[in-house]
């Protein structure tokens, strides 16, 4: 099993159907109230690849792509269009986005990670798969500049200083990022004639833990 730092076609995944999965487990008291508790402490997000083709040369493309990934075998990279920056849908991702740590005068390595609030609750949820050149990073509201103050893990999404920043200094983040998923199924069925009357084939992706 292994990772392909590939991403599926963009424009294929554009107009797909998915999202976040949570698993809630409950059990009903005899009193009438509820215990609820969580075993996954993220998110899993599932997709449908199939709702955005458009043409035979799509489906033909994403054959190949299947082929090439050996089915369910190896995993790959998923632009999510509902959720694929660290800013806004409207906006273009900035340094000071996303609150990724806090320096202790030692630590080199920061996650890359994005914030879900609401209701004065929250939700960090780590980024393993940075788009390339759009990792942007602040130290204390001053921008950084890659490989001069900084490195990126595109494969991990860890941002590496070349010095630790100061004890109580705020470092922050803006990115695009890439969701990490491989095929839910081994099969593809495609007929010619049902594609196009507009039958589309269900090809479920779904979110794979890095670590």
């Amino acid at each position: 099993m292994a990772f392909h730092e590939v991403r599926f076609p963009a424009n294929l995944s554009f107009g797909s159907v998915g999202g976040p999965e949570r698993r809630t487990e409950i059990v009903t008291l005899t009193n009438g109230y509820e215990e609820r508790n969580t075993p996954w402490a993220h998110s899993r997000r599932h997709y449908d690849a199939g709702v955005g083709l458009r043409s035979l040369d799509d489906v033909e493309r994403l054959i190949a792509f299947f082929e090439a990934r050996q089915g369910q075998m190896h995993a790959f990279r998923w632009k999510d269009w509902a959720d694929f920056k660290s800013c806004p849908a409207s906006q273009s991702p900035g340094f000071e986005d996303q609150l990724i740590g806090i320096g202790d005068g030692q630590t080199t390595r920061f996650q890359l990670c994005k914030t879900y609030a609401s209701g004065g609750a929250s939700y960090v949820r780590p980024i393993a798969k940075p788009v390339q050149g759009t990792v942007l990073v602040g130290l204390q509201d001053d921008q950084q500049f890659e490989t001069v103050h900084f490195s990126v893990g595109l494969e991990d999404g860890w941002i590496t200083f070349v010095d630790a920043p100061a004890d109580g200094a705020r470092i922050t983040a803006g990115f695009e990022f890439d969701v990490p998923v491989r095929f839910d199924t081994d099969r593809i069925q495609v007929s010619v004639q049902s594609f196009q009357a507009g039958d589309l084939p269900q090809v479920p992706v779904v979110e794979v833990r890095l670590r």
